[in-house]
C-alpha cells in the first residue's frame, strides 16, 4: 500500500514539473525592425539613365528580380557556363553538405523531448570477499546475470533544451542562407569573368587591327623620308605609337588566359580540361528594365542580410542556454529488471528489482562560470547585432553604388559612342578627299587609327556597363526566393 501512496506522489510531482516546464527563459527573438529609408542614395534615383548608344536603362520599383537573371542578357553559351558551374562547382557542393550537416544536427537536436530507453544485459562469473566488507565468512564463488531496462526524461523546466533547439534551426537558417550567397557569388563571377573575356577578346582584335594600320603607316612614313618628303622624326614618333600598341596586346591576351582559368575552376575543371564557349561582346543584350526593390524589402531578401539575422538569432537562443544552465535541472527515470545466478532463477519474484523517482541537480557554488558566461553570451548578441546593422549598411552602399554606376556608365558610354562616330565620320571624309587627290594616303591611315583607338575605348566601356547591371542585379541579392534554381534548396524568408 505505501508502495501504491509513493507511486501517486511521484506521478504527480511529474505532473507537477512537467506543467512548469513550458517557461522558457532568456529573450525571445524579435527579427530587427525594417530600415526608415525610402531610399538608397541622397537624391532619389532617376527612373531612367540617359540614352547611350540608343539605349536607355529603366529603374522599376517593386519588380521582380528573376532567379536566373543572367538570362536578361540573352545569350545562350553565357547561360550553358552558368549552368555548368552550379551543376560543378566544388565550393556550392560543400556549402549544400553544409546544409545539410546542420538539419541533421536539428533532427538529433529533436531527440532531447523524446524519453531515452535503454536496455542493460550483464552475464558475469564473480568470487564475493566477505571480509571488504567486514565479515569473518569465507569467500564464495557464484554466477550473477542481470537483465534491466531502464527510462529516463530530462525535464526541460527552463527552457535551456528548447533554447538550444532555437539555437540549431537558427543555425540551419544560416547555412541556407550561406548556400544562396554561394549561389549568387558564383553566378555573378561567372557572368563578370565571361563578360571580361569576350571584351578582352573584342579589343585584341581592334587592337591587332590597329597595330597593322600602325605599321602600314609607319612603312609608308620610312619611304617618304627616304624620298625626302619627311622628316625622321615622323617615324620615330610612328614607331612609339606602334610599340606602345603592340605592348598593350601581350596584357590583354593574358587576362584572357586569366578569365579562362578562372572560368574553368568555377566549373570545377582544371584549366587544361576545360571546353568553353565563344561569348560575342556584341550579341550580348542590355536588360532595359532594371527591378529596384523598396529598402524595406531588401532586408528580407539579400542572403548575406538573412545569415546576419540568422547568426543573431543564434546568438539570442544562447543566452536562454547560459541563463537556464544556472537553474535547477531535473529528470525523471525508472528502472526495471531481474537478476540471478540463470536464466531461470531471474523469473523469480526474488530476483526482480525497480526504481522510480525524480533526480535533481542544483548548482550551487560554479566559481563564477555560469554567471560571466551568461554575460559573455549577452556580449556575444551584442556583437551580432552590431554585425547585423553593418551588413545592412553594406547592402545598402552596393545598391546605391550600382544606381549610380548605371547612370555614370550610359553618361561615359555616350561620349565613347560619340567618340567613335565622330572617329568613323572623320575617317569617311578622309576617304572621299583621297579618292579626289585632296589629301595623301597618309592621312587616311591616321584617321583609321583614331577611329581604332575611339573604339577600343568604346569595348571598355560597353563592357564596364555590362558589369555594372550585373552588379545591381546581385546587390538586390539575385532573385533566388521568386523561382526555384538548380542543385539549390530554396525556401521563402
Amino acid at each position: 500500500m505505501r508502495s501504491l501512496h509513493s507511486f501517486r506522489s511521484t506521478a504527480f510531482l511529474a505532473v507537477i514539473l512537467a506543467m512548469l516546464g513550458g517557461c522558457a527563459v532568456g529573450p525571445d527573438f524579435v527579427r530587427p525592425n525594417t530600415p526608415a529609408a525610402d531610399r538608397y542614395t541622397v537624391e532619389s534615383p532617376p527612373e531612367a539613365t540617359v540614352v547611350a548608344d540608343q539605349q536607355v536603362q529603366r529603374f522599376v520599383a517593386g519588380t521582380a528580380v528573376p532567379a536566373d537573371w543572367w538570362q536578361l542578357f540573352k545569350s545562350a553559351p553565357l547561360d550553358a557556363v552558368v549552368r555548368e558551374a552550379i551543376a560543378s562547382n566544388p565550393t556550392l557542393q560543400a556549402s549544400e553538405a553544409s546544409l545539410r550537416q546542420s538539419q541533421y544536427n536539428l533532427r538529433a537536436g529533436y531527440g532531447v523531448f523524446f524519453p531515452l530507453l535503454g536496455v542493460e544485459a550483464v552475464a558475469a562469473r564473480e568470487r564475493l570477499v566477505p571480509a571488504q566488507e567486514g565479515l569473518r565468512t569465507a569467500p564464495t564463488i557464484f554466477n550473477l546475470i542481470t537483465l534491466s531496462g531502464t527510462v529516463s526524461y530530462a525535464l526541460d523546466l527552463f527552457g535551456g533544451e528548447r533554447r538550444t533547439v532555437e539555437g540549431l534551426k537558427a543555425q540551419v537558417d544560416y547555412q541556407r542562407y550561406l548556400n544562396y550567397a554561394a549561389y549568387l557569388s558564383l553566378s555573378a563571377n561567372v557572368v563578370n569573368t565571361s563578360i571580361a573575356r569576350a571584351a578582352y577578346q573584342a579589343e585584341v582584335r581592334a587592337t591587332e587591327q590597329l597595330i597593322e594600320l600602325q605599321r602600314q603607316q609607319l612603312h609608308a612614313t620610312e619611304v617618304r623620308v627616304r624620298a625626302g618628303t619627311a622628316a625622321y622624326t615622323d617615324v620615330l614618333s610612328l614607331q612609339s605609337q606602334l610599340a606602345a600598341s603592340q605592348a598593350a596586346l601581350a596584357p590583354l591576351r593574358q587576362q584572357i588566359s586569366r578569365a579562362e582559368d578562372l572560368l574553368a575552376t568555377l566549373e570545377g575543371a582544371v584549366p587544361s580540361r576545360a571546353t568553353l564557349p565563344e561569348i560575342d561582346l556584341s550579341a550580348l543584350s542590355l536588360p532595359g528594365d532594371l527591378p529596384l526593390s523598396l529598402p524595406s524589402e531588401l532586408v528580407r531578401q539579400r542572403p548575406d542580410i538573412l545569415a546576419s539575422e540568422a547568426q543573431l538569432h543564434a546568438a539570442s537562443a544562447n543566452i536562454g542556454v547560459a541563463t537556464a544552465a544556472m537553474f535547477p535541472s531535473v529528470t525523471l527515470s525508472a528502472t526495471y529488471g531481474g537478476a540471478g545466478s540463470s536464466l531461470d532463477s531471474m523469473s523469480a519474484a526474488t530476483g526482480r528489482f525497480w526504481s522510480i523517482g525524480p533526480s535533481a541537480t542544483i548548482p550551487v557554488f560554479q566559481g563564477g562560470r555560469l554567471w560571466y558566461g551568461r554575460k559573455a553570451a549577452i556580449d556575444a548578441y551584442e556583437a551580432a547585432q552590431g554585425r547585423y546593422r553593418q551588413t545592412v549598411l553594406d547592402a545598402f552602399e552596393q545598391v546605391g553604388d550600382a544606381l549610380e554606376a548605371l547612370e555614370h556608365d550610359a553618361q561615359a558610354l555616350q561620349a565613347q559612342a560619340d567618340a567613335m562616330r565622330t572617329a568613323e565620320e572623320a575617317l569617311r571624309l578622309v576617304q572621299v578627299n583621297y579618292q579626289a587627290g585632296l589629301v595623301a594616303y597618309l592621312d587616311v591611315w591616321a584617321a583609321d587609327v583614331q577611329f581604332q583607338q575611339a573604339n577600343i575605348g568604346y569595348l571598355q566601356t560597353l563592357a564596364q556597363r555590362y558589369q555594372d547591371t550585373v552588379a545591381l542585379y546581385v546587390a538586390l541579392g539575385g532573385g533566388w526566393w521568386n523561382a526555384p534554381g538548380p542543385n539549390v534548396s530554396r525556401e521563402a524568408p
